[in-house]
């Protein structure tokens, strides 16, 4: 796909995949993507999304805009997660098949999957049940944008890809200690024990009991897997992004012990909710269809984030504002 000739709008263009994304896209060639902030177009109104579309229409049209956050908020908040969600992405996929856009992609969400399905988790299996109870209404918002594209794609032939990417860290995570995903959390309390006397007499305190392990996949990774969705294919098609293994959070937790050189104590607190114990993504399906692997190794990635967050930490995402004025 020659980039220096297509037009790209990318909601949630700022925010954390989104800003990796972007700057793979400009890599590749696509000099001015467009990127939508909330403060221009509020996407849950449907007003405001034709109002976008006609002023930016696009050739590819890539959906990363959501409202997104840890197990608490997911469970404080389920109507707002579920709502904002769910008209974020219904009304942008809409409008690019009816501004003639050539294609549409999205990051849909690894916990749509159902809560028993088998390991590793398989594309066909998305619908074979109901999700972790914990974020059920975010996962089914997500859910909703493959059948709105296998629809669109039956009456049609509008090609809306779903990308169901792993837990995704990296740089411009969100790392607000109540309601960030475990790894960013993770790593904001290890460089601020650091900061002073690489921790000494000082505790680290990690919620549960370190054995749940999940699929970490470092955001450039998952960035790359989405371009080559954009330009291998032109159908509606649902395909993992995720690095095919699994680490344990006490796994995470010894890296990030050696990375930052913590001298100080880990205190598990074992009253705290571990959500599932396991979650894998079967990758073979991007292998063969995108030649997509995870290239970045869990430890890599992991100094890659601590050393981000030691020189930008100040200014790094930390929102714990309620979500329903955030929803872009």
């Amino acid at each position: 796909m020659d980039w220096t000739k297509k037009s790209v709008l990318v909601t949630g263009g700022g925010g954390f995949l989104g800003t990796h994304f972007v700057k793979r896209l400009r890599t590749a060639g696509c000099k001015d993507p467009f990127v939508v902030r909330h403060r221009e177009y509020d996407l849950c109104r449907e007003e405001q999304v034709v109002k976008l579309f006609r002023e930016h229409p696009a050739d590819i049209v890539v959906h990363l805009a959501g409202l997104v956050g840890g197990n608490a908020p997911n469970q404080k908040w389920p109507a707002q997660f579920f709502y904002q969600n769910l008209m974020m992405g219904t009304l942008t996929l809409h409008y690019a098949w009816k501004t003639g856009a050539e294609k549409f992609i999205c990051a849909g969400a690894g916990c749509a999957y159902p809560e028993l399905a088998p390991l590793p988790l398989k594309e066909e299996t998305y619908w074979d049940g109901f999700p972790q109870k914990t974020s059920f209404a975010y996962a089914l918002a997500k859910r909703t944008l493959h059948a709105q594209s296998m629809a669109y794609w039956n009456e049609y032939r509008f090609p809306a890809i779903v990308t169901l990417p792993g837990n995704i860290y990296g740089p411009y995570d969100n790392f607000n200690l109540e309601h960030a995903h475990v790894l960013p959390a993770l790593v904001r309390k290890f460089v601020e024990a650091t900061a002073v006397d690489q921790g000494k007499g000082q505790a680290v305190v990690v919620w549960g009991s370190g054995k749940p392990a999940r699929d970490f996949v470092y955001v450039a990774d998952v960035a790359e897997g989405m371009l080559r969705t954009i330009e291998m294919y032109d159908h509606a098609e649902l395909v993992n992004l995720s690095s095919g293994r699994e680490y344990t959070i006490r796994e995470v937790v010894e890296e990030l012990v050696e990375i930052t050189d913590f001298e100080g104590e880990v205190i598990w607190d074992e009253s705290k909710a571990e959500g599932q114990s396991h979650r894998m993504f079967d990758t073979s399906k991007a292998e063969h269809d995108l030649g997509f692997y995870a290239r970045t190794p869990l430890r890599e990635g992991l100094r890659l984030t601590v050393e981000w967050y030691r020189k930008h930490g100040a200014e790094a995402r930390k929102e714990t504002s309620n979500p329903a004025f955030q929803n872009a």
